[in-house]
């Protein structure tokens, strides 16, 4: 299975949605199975879900050529290091203020030298002790995929010196809370949220980091892929459960009293 950030390395565009709210590993199957989207981001931020619930979503998705993250709070080393013996591909930090704090979470995520994730080679991602301790953490530090989340007005400021960060892969949009960080809560077209796109998108061309966001409807996602984004995350399991049953009413809507 190609990752995302394999994808993204070589210059394609991935779509990816969200899930954390209606959890089960069949549909993720079905995610999958249903084609066109290359990955999903579990969403722990919103949602608590046990490591249980990680190993069981990460393998659904790997059976059917789905990449998985976690978008986790940036306050807890050991919920980041078991997302990754879970089997996730990578994690995601939401809520980040500062370039230090961004800097402390790729230390998390990473094995020595760049970082100070503990050793333990029983999960899934070494292959249960299966893959030698220094060849494990040597592909670990290379591939697995760091993403920040830019969704402050802190943030923003600080996103040049984020986007510095080695070890961080991608800067993440978050437009709902970057709105409301701004003074514009809902409001995404408004000056203020473009100009902060387009600032984030140029610290990304600067370090050479992938741009990668939420995005609202087709002409939101074109904002972001014209300023560079190349990760695209158009829904998230209750809105497409939601559009699944409006669908059927819409269809149907002659027999509905």
């Amino acid at each position: 299975m190609r990752t995302l950030k394999q994808r993204l390395d070589a210059g394609e565009t991935v779509l990816t949605f969200a899930a954390g709210r209606v959890f089960h590993h069949n549909f993720l199957q079905i995610a999958g199975l249903s084609g066109g989207f290359h990955g999903v981001w579990i969403d722990m931020e919103h949602v608590g879900l046990t490591t249980q619930d990680l190993e069981v979503a990460t393998l659904a998705c790997r059976a059917h050529g789905l990449d998985a993250f976690c978008r986790v709070a940036p306050t807890d080393y050991a919920t980041v290091t078991r997302c990754l013996e879970a089997g996730a591909g990578g994690v995601m930090a939401a809520q980040i203020f500062s370039a230090k704090q961004a800097e402390e979470f790729v230390r998390w995520a990473k094995f020595s030298p760049r970082g100070y994730r503990g050793l333990n080679t029983g999960g899934i991602d070494a292959k249960f002790t299966m893959t030698p301790a220094a060849e494990f953490t040597a592909r670990a530090n290379a591939e697995t995929f760091v993403l920040i989340q830019i969704e402050t007005l802190q943030a923003v400021e600080e996103c040049e010196a984020i986007a510095a960060i080695d070890g961080v892969d991608a800067l993440f949009i978050g437009p709902a809370d970057l709105s409301q960080s701004l003074g514009v809560t809902g409001q995404f077209f408004h000056e203020k949220c473009v100009r902060a796109i387009e600032r984030i998108g140029q610290a990304c061309r600067n370090h050479k980091k992938h741009l990668a966001a939420v995005v609202w409807n087709p002409q939101h996602a074109q904002l972001l892929y014209d300023n560079g984004c190349r990760l695209l995350s158009p829904t998230n399991d209750v809105r497409i459960v939601v559009a699944g049953l409006n669908a059927v009413k819409q269809e149907f809507a002659k027999f509905l009293q």
